[in-house]
């Protein structure tokens, strides 16, 4: 039997994840010789400007700029499963491609990272956070006018080495699921910095966040297969109720998109916020309860709630 193939990024958190999905493969086929393949990304070469001005420069929509080269790898072969953390994935992909499982959901919480304890509350009147997404730059500032938010680039570890560097940065935003995935523990200081995660009621997470999923060539019934056996189902439910909302909207990068759900039994509750990237008005909020056994459904009534 052939290698089983899976691309990756090369950052230190791509890494990470594609790990985990390679325990997992072997774990379930033990037999099966795992290859993996690091590929560098159009989003990863340009970290000099944001997200928006890359996609533009490249002609691919904003968040391809994370998967373009990992795509062209499946097309010719090069890979059989390429490995993506989701809230980085177009909710539009080409015919030939699909998204086929996903490994178990990590916290979804965004975190402030800052030199003084005390997380987002504690920062002063005035303080300057330091995020490339959109989505949590408009929350911050509806929920804290007074911040200065400016735009930051880079992996993890960069990013908070800037924290520590440059004195015109108060507090910089990560994801959970990056920093434990990396296996900082956020209930101790972090080489002098301290990070709080933020409450999900209130700070909604990014569509896909804290899920690693499986992107595979849509006729190779061998990687389908093998991502399906490791997929944590729940996980690829509420990825697949989130990205339905996504597409609904119409979202890409630059537009500042919330969404929450969990399933409880057999129901799936979502939870959406989105503002108007054209001004700074509030945002349109809407929450549903749905079976979880149409995903696409219930994201579909939370896209009809939001009129």
């Amino acid at each position: 039997m052939k290698p089983l193939i899976i691309g990756t990024r090369g950052s230190a958190l791509a890494l990470a994840q594609a790990e985990m999905t390679e325990a997992a493969l072997r774990a379930q086929f033990p037999d099966r010789e795992i290859v993996r393949q690091v590929i560098t990304t159009t989003g990863d070469r340009r970290t000099d400007v944001p997200l928006s001005e890359v996609a533009k420069s490249e002609g691919v929509i904003d968040k391809g700029v994370f998967i373009k080269e990992l795509e062209v790898a499946l097309e010719n072969g090069e890979i059989d499963i390429a490995v993506h953390s989701m809230k980085d994935v177009p909710t539009v992909l080409a015919d030939h491609f699909a998204i086929v499982g996903a490994l178990e959901r990590a916290p979804v919480n965004d975190v402030i990272v800052s030199q003084a304890p005390g997380g987002l509350l504690a920062l002063p009147e005035g303080s300057t956070v330091a995020t490339s997404s959109v989505r949590r730059q408009r929350q911050l500032k509806w929920m804290r006018p007074d911040l200065k938010v400016v735009d930051i680039r880079g992996n993890v570890p960069t990013r908070m080495q800037k924290l520590r560097d440059q004195d015109d940065i108060d507090a910089i935003m990560l994801a959970e699921a990056g920093l434990v995935r990396l296996g900082y523990n956020l209930g101790e200081e972090i080489d002098g910095l301290h990070a709080v995660p933020l409450d999900t009621l209130r700070f909604y997470p990014a569509a896909g966040q804290g899920i690693v999923g499986f992107e595979i060539r849509k006729d190779d019934d061998d990687a389908r297969a093998c991502a399906e056996a490791i997929t944590h189902q729940p996980s690829m439910t509420l990825c697949r109720a989130e990205r339905e909302f996504l597409r609904l909207l119409d979202a890409g990068c630059h537009t500042p998109v919330g969404v929450r759900s969990h399933i409880q039994g057999a129901r799936l509750q979502m939870l959406g916020r989105v503002f108007d990237e054209h001004s700074d008005a509030n945002p349109t909020e809407a929450s549903v309860s749905g079976p979880s056994n149409v995903p696409e459904q219930v994201a579909l009534e939370l896209f009809n709630n939001l009129a």
